[in-house]
């Protein structure tokens, strides 16, 4: 292209643009939109239909934002969309338990009156903010959005990738694979991954309550997995529900009324009758890796580049660490007049990414062999841990800080700063 990051050229049934992102799900909108803010021409291609992703009725599903990624959200005009239906978290509890025992007496609170920066993160259902993301993407004019579209080839010719999804050809300099933990991109380049199955099935659905949660969220550690309870609007939470698999199969299937039965042993009554406020959801937990972030042309983003288990809540957050990291390379390079999909180019982002995201891998995985087991001397230490962290105000504040995505070497566009 003449004038890459500014032209976006038809040429038949050939698009030539900038950067193509295949996957339309959160990160693929986000990465879109902080790409388009820097004046480069995208190409979003989404296998799902535009209306069905942007459904209004709330569908039980929601997200944990930590608040780096909400000043992400805010430097690509999108918090500002959100904001008044969002839920800040306030306090955060982190107990050992079983079922119908309550909590064990050691504990962690984090309180986030004794961070600066405000709340440590914020909860938003997808509804809200893949509604916001939708219209954003609709009203630039630097995003070409082919929804449905399957991509079916991927091919690197020299200074270009080519990509075929259906009838349509779409050439660009680097390609991002942002189509999860399956991705066909990074199959299609050669990118091998690492998997592991942790036998255990995510149970999510949103729980309306007689009480008030007061911006608390918590989260309760059980021999067969965590219970994760994070306030929404109103009285009501969302709950992610480790299970073994097996018993996950039998909850999936059971109706509301019966699977409240089952969750209240769990739950605990601290928040009076439960009921199901919307859908239920649920998938297998695993772990999945690729072995390399990127390939000729191609860089990998989210859960394609790494799946992780939803322990500490920062599935949705890495991805945004990766988007924003990518963005920032990808955009400080055309300033310098570098070929953006370059390997040295692509280095920068993978060398900026891998350690962290490795860093955040082994530590979910190691908190969920440590806490997702009912043995007495391992429950004694944990225990032990656990107490000893809450003791320890600089090392609260420090767990808040990591978990709130203000540590480390931050990219502008999660310290709110634009590209």
């Amino acid at each position: 292209m003449d004038n890459p990051g500014r032209t976006l050229i038809l040429r038949g049934m050939i698009i030539e643009t900038d950067i193509t992102i295949v996957g339309g799900g959160l990160n693929g909108t986000a990465l879109a939109l902080a790409l388009a803010s820097s004046g480069f021409e995208v190409a979003l291609i989404d296998s799902l239909p535009q209306d069905k992703r942007s459904l209004a009725a709330f569908d039980g599903r929601s997200y944990a934002l930590a608040r780096a990624s909400m000043q992400a959200l805010q430097a690509i005009d999108i918090w500002q969309k959100i904001a008044d239906e969002t839920q800040p978290m306030l306090e955060i509890k982190v107990t050992d338990g079983r079922p119908g025992e309550g909590p064990a007496p050691f504990w962690m609170h984090f309180d986030h009156a004794e961070l600066e920066d405000g709340p440590m993160g914020y909860m938003v259902e997808d509804r809200h903010l893949r509604r916001a993301y939708l219209d954003a993407v609709e009203a630039s004019p630097n995003i070409t959005h082919l929804a449905p579209a399957t991509v079916t080839a991927q091919q690197v010719d020299g200074a270009f990738v080519t990509v075929q999804a259906g009838s349509d050809r779409i050439q660009s300099r680097l390609l991002v694979g942002c189509d999860g933990r399956k991705s066909g991109v990074a199959e299609r380049a050669g990118i091998t991954r690492t998997l592991k199955d942790y036998g255990q099935t995510a149970l999510v659905a949103a729980i309306g309550h007689e009480k008030p949660h007061n911006g608390i969220a918590h989260q309760f550690f059980m021999p067969a997995g965590p219970l994760a309870i994070l306030p929404l609007t109103g009285n009501r939470s969302s709950i992610v529900w480790a299970e073994s698999t097996a018993r996950g199969a039998e909850l999936s299937a059971l109706e509301d009324g019966a699977f409240i039965d089952a969750l209240r042993p769990a739950f605990g009554d601290f928040l009076g009758p439960l009921h199901v406020a919307g859908a239920r959801f649920s998938y297998p937990l695993n772990l999945t890796e690729a072995r390399s972030l990127t390939a000729e042309r191609v860089a990998l983003v989210g859960d394609a580049a790494h799946g992780i288990h939803p322990i500490a809540g920062q599935g949705l957050n890495q991805g945004m660490r990766d988007l924003s990291a990518l963005a920032e390379v990808v955009t400080d390079a055309l300033r310098r007049g570098e070929d953006i999909g370059a390997p040295d180019v692509l280095e920068r982002y993978a060398a900026w990414r891998r350690f962290d995201a490795t860093l955040l891998a082994r530590a979910t995985d190691t908190f969920n062999t440590l806490f997702s087991n009912n043995n007495q001397t391992v429950r004694a230490l944990r225990d032990i841990g656990l107490g000893l962290v809450n003791a320890s105000p600089t090392l609260r504040r420090g767990f808040m800080r990591e978990a709130a995505g203000l540590t480390g070497d931050r990219p502008r566009l999660l310290q709110g700063r634009p590209l």
